[in-house]
């Protein structure tokens, strides 16, 4: 066995909080940072889309708010926390690819608004953040599931480019439609009552419209480096 220290920065119970628009580059950014410092990681979107690909297959209808709430608890929903390989079971199944079908897409917003829902998995997301050493990208990651998170960012970028680069990840679909889409669901999520999307307190505002993901990466890191150094000096 390796006796070579991977504590990540000396801190082995850091939390890194990313949170953000849709299209943003936040599953990329946050792997990428895991990966570098040698951090867990956890999707809570992918948590959303695994319930809502339950729902459908039930056949539960995802407008009926008192439906899904009474559905909410059934389905056991287990998150991988491997940044270079990440998974999501339902119900002891791989679900990684069918989550990101297009019926799943267009419920997932209206799914996520239900207060039950949000209940279930913030539930289930803390335990998995448990005593740190994690990446978590989300919506309300800052804000809701884990506020005294020690690095905190907002990542966005404007519409354009957001649009351009969740088509080329579906193999090229129509960029306009794209567009209207990501829009659509923020404004769902940031007009939601329960846990909207918004920059947390204390959060670092970082625009990666013109960045690479490189650079975002590494902004991140010398932010938790920062954040990682101030700790040292206040113990």
């Amino acid at each position: 066995m390796s006796s070579v220290d991977t504590t990540p920065l000396g801190r082995p119970d850091l939390v890194i909080a990313v949170d953000g628009t849709s299209g943003s580059g936040k599953s990329s950014t946050s792997r990428g940072v895991a990966t570098r410092l040698g951090l867990r990681y956890l999707d809570t979107g992918a948590m959303f889309r695994a319930i809502t690909w339950w729902l459908l297959r039930e056949g539960v209808d995802v407008q009926d708010v008192a439906a899904v709430a009474a559905a909410a608890g059934r389905p056991e929903i287990v998150s991988g926390t491997d940044p270079l390989a990440p998974t999501i079971t339902v119900d002891g199944v791989d679900v990684s690819v069918e989550i990101r079908g297009e019926d799943v897409t267009a419920a997932v917003s209206p799914v996520s608004a239900v207060p039950e829902v949000r209940a279930r998995l913030l539930e289930l997301q803390r335990a998995v953040i448990g005593a740190g050493g994690i990446v978590v990208e989300g919506r309300d990651i800052g804000s809701v599931v884990w506020p005294q998170a020690e690095v905190k960012v907002y990542l966005s970028a404007d519409p354009d480019a957001r649009a351009e680069r969740r088509a080329a990840e579906l193999g090229g679909t129509d960029v306009a439609s794209t567009q209207e889409s990501l829009l659509a669901r923020d404004r769902i999520d940031s007009g939601r009552a329960t846990a909207p999307l918004t920059m947390a307190e204390g959060a670092v505002h970082v625009d990666s419209t013109h960045q690479s993901l490189v650079e975002v990466i590494d902004t991140i890191v010398a932010l938790a480096a920062r954040a990682s150094s101030g700790a040292r000096e206040g113990s």
